[in-house]
């Protein structure tokens, strides 16, 4: 027996021991630097940038339901029947007290901010047009929309700022109308009324296709 014991103690390596573990670690230390590594960029992945940003406002916890238009130099319209349109897009449909809540936990929370935001992802040469719409009109007094139009690139740049009064229902204005050249500067800004209701073909049934 106590040869046995012997011949077994004779047999330990401590150094293979040690070989052993350190080749434990640093397969551990390798498992964590993959998981770490960024994965390689998809080639496909189109990354999202605005050049314009155009901001409509009301005052908080408003009635009224305002809606924004937009209209590019091809003719193409941005509003709330049609969201995504060329490269503009209208990020919220806000309709007052129609829409202005959350839901959380099953529970309806009011969001006071009254605001509509279109996106311009792209320059094209031409005259775009920004008009306000009051869809709907539930106070007793004239509602001032407010409404913003912002260069982004290279650097953050407000090309018009100004608020109109919006006094009954279906009353339309023209915010602004701004010209780009080829390489998306601003060259010329009007604000001649233009209707871009009228533009649409079923105008007398647009009412009906709110959802």
């Amino acid at each position: 027996m106590e040869g046995s014991l012997y011949y077994r103690e004779d047999r330990f390596d401590p150094f293979t021991v040690v070989l052993f573990k350190a080749l434990q670690v640093l397969a551990f230390l390798f498992f964590i630097a993959l998981l770490a590594m960024k994965p390689a960029s998809d080639p496909g992945k189109v990354i999202k940038r605005a050049e314009f940003i155009i901001t409509m406002t009301w005052p908080d916890q408003h009635p009224d339901d305002v809606d924004l238009y937009v209209q590019d130099p091809a003719g193409k319209l941005v509003w709330y029947n049609q969201r995504d349109v060329g490269l503009m897009v209208l990020e919220r449909d806000d309709r007052g007290d129609t829409n202005d809540f959350a839901v959380v936990d099953s529970k309806k929370i009011p969001l006071p901010i009254r605001e509509e935001l279109v996106s311009i992802r792209g320059v094209m040469a031409g005259e775009y047009t920004v008009n306000i719409h009051l869809y709907h009109h539930i106070a007793t007094a004239p509602v001032p929309v407010s409404v913003k139009v912002e260069k982004l690139n290279p650097v953050v740049q407000v090309i018009d700022y100004k608020t109109l009064f919006l006094d009954h229902t279906d009353e339309e204005k023209t915010v602004v109308r701004f010209t780009l050249a080829e390489d998306g500067s601003v060259v010329r800004l009007s604000d001649a009324e233009k209707s871009l209701i009228d533009t649409i073909a079923w105008k007398k049934t647009f009412r009906n296709l709110r959802r």
